[in-house]
């Protein structure tokens, strides 16, 4: 009888564990459209400097908006740009992984990491850096934009990548 509740528990478990995955991908995907769609179009309208001033406000209202009391998004990255987005020595170490899957052949898109830490059960999915990206990000940024950046976040260490790179990485914790 204990052997059957063992391995019920195991498959509850289980069960359990990948409907967390596929929640936090499906968060995980909602956030990043509705970000990328929010940039995009401020990019094409209004130039790589309203896209900056827009992702300083837009980015966390966007993440607020899909989270809730059991699910938080949010996003972090060995060079950040935001320092609320700076990550603890635990999330560093899962972002200097990623790197080292990256370099060892591993597609990006397939990078992902998942555990249950005491306060709460956390999913983190790497970013890959996209053109678009690299009007803000790269290493040939416009003087007026660099400007900006340099304006809303004077301690920015989130430039010099290139097409391809690990950008950052989302987090998704979902609350015990």
């Amino acid at each position: 009888m204990r052997i059957i509740l063992l391995f019920s528990s195991l498959f509850i478990s289980s069960a359990a564990f990948a409907n967390n995955v596929d929640d936090a991908r499906k968060t995980i995907k909602a956030f990043s459209t509705d970000l990328r769609q929010v940039l995009v179009n401020t990019m094409q309208q209004n130039g790589p400097i309203a896209a900056i001033s827009v992702c300083n406000t837009a980015a966390p209202a966007i993440a607020s908006q899909h989270s809730n009391s059991t699910w938080q998004i949010s996003r972090s990255a060995l060079k950040t740009r935001n320092p609320d987005n700076q990550p603890d020595e635990w999330l560093r170490n899962v972002l200097l992984n990623f790197e080292q899957r990256k370099l060892n052949g591993e597609p990006i898109a397939k990078i992902e990491h998942q555990t249950q830490k005491s306060d709460g059960w956390y999913f983190i999915k790497a970013i890959t850096t996209q053109k678009a990206c690299l009007a803000c990000h790269g290493s040939d940024i416009a003087p007026a934009v660099s400007k900006k950046i340099a304006t809303l976040y004077p301690n920015d260490q989130a430039t010099d990548f290139k097409l391809g790179d690990i950008r950052g990485a989302f987090v998704v914790k979902k609350a015990d």
